[in-house]
Order: structure tokens, then C-alpha cells, then sequence
């Protein structure tokens, strides 16, 4: 009996010892901060001794159940793979959780690592690895791949969302990604049609003018006029009076405002208050043919006051072209005053003798506006490959002489040789010889120009211009007379910038020709019959009405073919014919064209690009590339008027640090 008592003694040792052993064993094997991997393992199992033993009183726990869902959390194919686990599974892993959070809490201090993790993301992470392992293949059609969308998925947070939702959907019997997923569908649907519908209204939303308040405003001082001028309603004085309040208000209110955001915040009462006025003015007149008519009187005069604001407005811009500003006022005289004090040792220009070497590069030069012609001198001195070889030759008046001369004085022109020289010193230049100068003082310029009211009023207001009264304007049909002893001169008006090198413009063989012009045919007001009056038998039979006309203000001249061809006389004998300028209008190109007819020589158009002061849409491709650019035009460079776009061409070539031009306030 004892020994009976003894052999069941030692076999329940054994079996406690065996269950204390594996339990000391597995709380290791599950606390230990191994890798990940280790939990793929049977937990059924244990290694002793170097043996992989197995634990009969536990039921055997399969791997299997660890096995990772098929398919995208997002897609039906994988929700349907989620709901279709089963119980046995579900409740299978919901154990696995609730053990292995106990032996996790159950653990020494010395494993701790383990009990700060959240369980969940123990089964997480475990699924994962499980997938890693199981599922590569699954993973590489993944990377790479695009979702449902066209955007690039990223497989690592694509199986993090996976798995986590997987977990959580089991534990809680499916239910739950099942409704995170049509959440997601129902969202996303509303959301695109929610901005559907948006764009749709946005389409169909009516566009609002910015200034719609001011023109209802306006349209109502329109229909308060009419109904003030209507007899049945001036009957009514309380309505008259009324009415009068109603248009100082609106008057008030709109001011100076052009857009709705000027207007004042009581302008929508205002607008009100008079919208009730016109209401009763139509209760008292409800005859629309009488207002039909006063409409289109109204709408009459209205075009009447437009056509005369016009041509006030075309005067005025002309006279503001022809009006020098303060500050070239002011230049002159502060010059003439700094001219007079010099000693006159130091009023001579160095290098002297290459004044009359017919082998340099001479310019001719008339001008009496300073600040012009120092642009001129000083873009074509920059531009030059070597500047020593040319020569400028400037003529002015009597009164911009000593200005003319100290300007250029005190800011010589580099290596370049210049000469001032004034027109009254010619001597030779007088009414017995010159037919122009005899017509520009007889009476009859004059009163054209100074008794305009006594005679006819010339429509265009461009040919009674005073610039034509002086006899600089003319001076370009007598280069040979002021430049005897040269051969070629290449003439610049006094509104244009040099941009390149004009060197090659002596070089050129005119074949014969004796000027090189740029012609300015692209446009028909730029042909003959524009400047002549083909009404005349003396103009239609000797000249061609569609010919291209040209523009003076970079012309290149043989001086030698002028003298041999005498295009001089020419020049005279027209002038003589158009005594009362029936042949045509005061001005130098008219002349000209008929002067040089059959004498141009036709240069490459981007040597002269034209219409700077006058015309704002000239291509900037042409400006860049051209040689010369010209202002013609009212709207010249130095005016406030200018186009403001082409003026930094002009302005790049005067430095307003100057001394001078900040004491004339003369600015950019």
C-alpha cells in the first residue's frame, strides 16, 4: 500500500513539474523581444534540451488561422472574404488575444518591453509577418500598382490598412469594415457630386458686370431727363421737384466712381428711391411714342457733343505736341546763361579739321530741342564699333545756339567730333534764293496761321502745324549747299534712337540713287495719293498715285549724284508751282516725294522702324531688331503724352542726374 502510495506520489510530481515547466517556458517564449517571426511558431511546442517536444494536455492550436484575408479591405471581394470566416476562426483568434494579453501582464519586470504593447497590435503585427512570409507574391503585384483611381498605391500602408482592419473586423464579428468601406463609397460619392454640382452651378451662374449699379444709375439720370423735358409731367411741379431731389442724389452717389466697389453705401438706397420716382412719372405719362422720340433726340445731340469733344480733344493733343514743356524751356536758358560766362578760349569744339574729311561718317543733324538731340548723338555713339570716325554736324536757331553748343561743351560726345552751327549764319539761305522762305513770310502764311478765323478752317489740323513756318524743317533740301566738300551724309531727324552700328550705311552703292529711304507702302494712307492732291493735272500726270511713299528721318545721301542730277532746282521749281499750295499741304515729305520721284534707293526696312509716336501696336520683334527707331508722331518721347511703353528706348539715353535737368525738373 505504501508502495502504491509512493509510485502515484512521484507520477503527480512528474506531471506538475511537466505543467510548471511549460508554463515557465511558454511565459518566456511570448514575452521574450525576439523577433516577429517567432510567433509563426506552434505555441503548442517548446523546445527542451535541444528537442521539439509537444504538450498533449493542451488542445493543438493550427497556424492556420493566422492566415491573412484575400484582396483589398476596399474592394467587395475582399469584404466578402472577411464575412465569410468563420465563427470557429473568429472565436479562435479572439482567444489568442485575450491569452496573450494575460501572460503578457503576467511577466517579471525584466520584460516589460512587452507589456507596454498593445495586444492588438501584437496580432497586428503578427498577421503582417504572417503575410510577409506567406503572401510575397500577393505583395509584388502590389508595388508598382495603381488603385481603382489611377493613383499609385503605396504596399506597405496598403497592408497596414489591411491588416488592421482585418483584426478589428474579426473581433467584432465583420461588422464594422463592412461599414467603414460603404461610408468611404457613400462619401466619396457625394463628395464628386457635391462638386459636380458646383461646377453645374457655377456654369450656369449669370455673369454679374462689375459696374452694374452704375450703369442702372446712369440709365436712371437717362429717364430722369426725359421725363423733365415732357410736358405732362411738367404739370406736375410736386413730381418735377421731386424728381430734381431724386437726380442730386444719384448725382451724388455716383461721383467719379466707375465700378460698383466706388460707389458710396447708401448708393442701393438711392437707387431705390428713385427707381419709386420713375414709378410715378410713368403713372403720370404713359405715352411711349412721345418718349421714342424725346429718346432719339436725346441720342442725337448726344452724338453731336461726341463729334465736337473729338476734334476739341484732337486740337488739344496737337497742341500739346507743339507746346514745349517747362522743363525744356528752362534747359536752354540755364545753358545760354552758363555759355555766356565762358571765356571764349573755351568755346571751340576739339578736332576741327575732320569736319570737312570726306572719308569719315558724317551726320547731319537740325534740331532746336537740346535733350533730342543729345539722345541722338549719344545712341549713336554708343552703338558705333569706332566712334573716332564720325562726325556730327548739328544745326539750330538763333535762340538755341549758345544752349546748343554749352550742352555739348559740357558733355562732349566721346571720340566723336561735333560742330553747332547756326542757321542764321547762312547767308546764302534767303527768299531770293529760296522759294519756301518767300512763301513763309508772305501774308498769306500769315493769316493761315495767324488769322486762322478769317479764313477757311483746314479739316486737318495736322498741316497747320507752326513747326512748317520754320525754315529748320526745310534745311534737309539743301545738304549739298551746307556740306560742299563732302560726298555722303546720312541725315537723322531729332526723334529717333540709334540702336546699332550704322557704319555700312556709307558703304552701300545706291546704284545711281541719290537718296536710301525705307519705304511705307504696307498701309495705303502711306502711298502718294495720300500726301498729294491728284485732282491737279500737274500732280496726276506725273506721278503715280498708288506709289509706296518713304518717311525722312534716317536717310542716307550722295551728295555727289544730288549736285550732278540738280535735284536742287527741282525742289525750287515745285515749290514755286504750289505758291497757294493747291499741289499740296504744308510739310517737307509731300516735296520730298515728289523731289527724289524716281532718285530712292530702297534700303531693308529694319534700318528704319517707324510709328513710334503715333501708332502703340508696333511689333516688339521689329523694334528690337531694327538700326533706327523713329518717334513720328505727336506723341514724341520727351512729352507726358508719349506711349509709355516705347519711352524706356528713348529715356535709357539721358541721364536725369544731371545737374542741368534736375534743376529743370526734368524726370523719367
Amino acid at each position: 500500500m505504501k508502495l502504491r502510495k509512493s509510485v502515484l506520489f512521484l507520477l503527480m510530481t512528474a506531471v506538475l513539474a511537466s505543467i510548471v515547466l511549460y508554463t515557465n517556458n511558454l511565459g518566456t517564449y511570448y514575452t521574450s523581444p525576439s523577433s516577429r517571426n517567432e510567433f509563426l511558431e506552434e505555441v503548442s511546442s517548446f523546445t527542451f534540451g535541444g528537442e521539439i517536444s509537444h504538450l498533449n494536455i493542451l488542445p493543438q492550436e493550427s497556424s492556420a488561422i493566422l492566415k491573412e484575408p484575400l484582396g483589398n479591405i476596399y474592394s467587395d471581394n475582399s469584404i466578402q472574404s472577411v464575412l465569410n470566416y468563420s465563427d470557429d476562426s473568429i472565436r479562435d483568434n479572439s482567444r489568442i488575444t485575450r491569452q496573450l494579453t494575460e501572460e503578457s501582464l503576467s511577466t517579471s519586470d525584466g520584460n516589460k518591453q512587452a507589456v507596454d504593447r498593445n495586444p492588438i497590435q501584437l496580432v497586428t503585427d503578427t498577421v503582417h509577418e504572417a503575410r510577409t512570409d506567406r503572401g510575397s507574391s500577393k505583395k509584388n503585384e502590389l508595388v508598382g500598382g495603381k488603385g481603382s483611381d489611377g493613383a499609385k498605391i503605396d504596399p506597405e500602408k496598403e497592408n497596414n490598412s489591411q491588416n488592421s482592419e482585418h483584426i478589428l473586423g474579426n473581433s467584432s464579428g465583420g461588422k464594422e469594415v463592412k461599414h467603414v468601406q460603404h461610408s468611404s463609397r457613400r462619401s466619396t460619392k457625394d463628395s464628386r457630386r457635391e462638386r459636380g454640382k458646383t461646377t453645374t452651378e457655377k456654369e450656369n451662374e449669370p455673369t454679374v458686370l462689375l459696374d452694374a449699379r452704375v450703369r442702372h444709375l446712369k440709365d436712371q439720370l437717362i429717364r430722369a431727363k426725359v421725363y423733365l423735358s415732357l410736358a405732362a409731367t411738367r404739370n406736375n411741379p410736386h413730381f418735377i421737384r421731386e424728381l430734381r431731389l431724386r437726380m442730386k442724389e444719384v448725382l451724388r452717389a455716383i461721383g467719379d466712381a466707375t465700378k460698383d466697389s466706388e460707389l458710396p453705401k447708401n448708393a442701393n438706397e438711392r437707387l431705390k428711391a428713385m427707381e419709386q420716382t420713375l414709378a410715378k412719372g410713368k403713372q403720370i405719362l404713359d405715352d411711349c411714342a412721345a418718349v421714342v422720340k424725346k429718346l432719339r433726340a436725346m441720342l442725337h445731340s448726344s452724338e453731336e457733343q461726341l463729334q465736337a469733344h473729338k476734334k476739341q480733344t484732337l486740337f488739344l493733343t496737337h497742341l500739346t505736341a507743339k507746346t514745349v514743356p517747362k522743363g525744356l524751356h528752362c534747359l536752354p536758358l540755364r545753358l545760354s546763361t552758363e555759355f555766356f560766362m565762358l571765356n571764349s578760349s573755351r568755346r571751340h569744339f576739339p578736332n576741327e579739321e575732320k569736319l570737312l574729311h570726306p572719308k569719315l561718317y558724317h551726320y547731319a543733324l537740325f534740331s532746336d530741342n537740346i535733350l533730342a538731340a543729345a539722345v541722338v548723338v549719344n545712341s549713336t555713339i554708343t552703338h558705333a564699333k569706332d566712334p573716332s570716325n564720325h562726325v556730327f554736324h548739328i544745326v539750330t536757331d538763333r535762340l538755341n545756339y549758345a544752349a546748343m553748343k554749352m550742352w555739348f561743351l559740357e558733355n562732349p560726345p566721346g571720340k566723336a567730333t561735333i560742330q553747332v552751327q547756326n542757321v542764321e549764319e547762312f547767308t546764302w539761305l534767303n527768299s531770293s534764293y529760296s522759294p519756301v522762305l518767300k512763301q513763309l513770310g508772305s501774308s498769306s502764311m500769315i493769316d493761315y496761321y495767324f488769322k486762322s478765323r478769317r479764313v477757311e478752317s483746314d479739316p486737318n489740323l495736322k498741316f497747320r502745324n507752326p513747326k512748317y513756318l520754320s525754315i529748320m524743317n526745310h534745311l534737309r533740301f539743301y545738304l549739298p549747299q551746307i556740306f560742299p566738300k563732302l560726298n555722303k551724309v546720312l541725315f537723322l531727324d531729332d526723334d529717333i534712337v540709334v540702336q546699332k552700328d550704322l557704319t555700312a550705311l556709307w558703304s552701300l552703292d545706291l546704284k545711281g540713287k541719290v537718296i536710301g529711304v525705307v519705304e511705307t507702302c504696307r498701309e495705303s494712307f502711306h502711298r502718294f495719293d495720300r500726301y498729294l492732291n491728284f485732282s491737279n493735272p500737274l500732280i496726276s500726270k506725273t506721278f503715280d498715285p498708288h506709289a509706296c511713299g518713304w518717311a525722312f528721318g534716317m536717310n542716307i545721301f550722295d551728295l555727289k549724284e544730288w549736285r550732278k542730277q540738280n535735284i536742287t532746282d527741282v525742289y525750287h521749281r515745285w515749290q514755286n508751282l504750289n505758291c497757294d499750295r493747291h499741289l499740296w499741304k504744308l510739310g517737307t515729305l509731300p516735296p520730298g516725294l515728289i523731289t527724289f520721284w524716281n532718285h530712292t534707293f530702297t534700303l531693308d526696312k529694319s534700318w528704319h522702324v517707324l510709328g513710334l509716336g503715333y501708332n502703340p501696336n508696333v511689333p516688339h520683334k521689329e523694334i528690337e531688331r531694327a538700326a533706327v527707331i523713329h518717334y513720328n508722331g505727336n506723341l514724341k518721347p520727351w512729352l507726358e503724352i508719349s506711349i509709355s511703353k516705347f519711352r524706356n528706348y528713348w529715356a535709357k539715353y539721358v541721364d536725369y542726374n544731371h545737374l542741368y535737368l534736375r534743376e529743370c525738373n526734368i524726370n523719367p
